[in-house]
């Protein structure tokens, strides 16, 4: 499981960046990252892609929005691999998606692991932070 936040230097210009360390143990020498959502990136084992693809691909293909969350999260997909000092390339149109900046954070929620620009992340942390309590009522209320 991936909990906590962690900061670190990106090289835009190479589009390197490296995983934190307590990450690389779980996630291995392999990673299928994606577009996210709120201009975020996702990233995950190859274990639980594999889950995930399950679960997009059994929706009903007849469905426009369930074609369009397929590419949006299928089709933005590329496999990953971590050298000896956790180091990995985003592929430019992840880093285009997500307008990731000098600095990033490797955020932990659960299964997956999302990536975002610093500047980003304040101002989305900011809205959590003055919305939760709405946000989860209305989540309340769906159940």
């Amino acid at each position: 499981m991936f909990i906590g936040h962690f900061q670190t230097n990106f090289d835009n210009t190479k589009g390197r960046t490296a995983m934190p360390v307590i990450f690389r143990k779980s996630i291995g020498v392999k990673a299928i990252i994606t577009k996210g959502y709120e201009n975020s990136l996702i990233m995950v084992s190859i274990e639980e892609w594999q889950q995930i693809v399950g679960q997009v691909s059994t929706g009903n293909f007849l469905s426009s929005m369930q074609r369009q969350t397929d590419r949006f999260l299928l089709g933005n997909a590329f496999e990953v691999e971590f050298d000896s000092q956790g180091r990995f390339i985003i592929p430019l149109k992840l880093r285009e998606h997500a307008k990731l900046g000098k600095e990033i954070l490797f955020v932990g929620v659960g299964n997956r692991i999302e990536i975002w620009d610093r500047l980003v992340w304040e101002k989305n942390d900011l809205y959590l932070n003055e919305n939760i309590e709405k946000i989860s009522q209305q989540i309340s209320e769906q159940s």
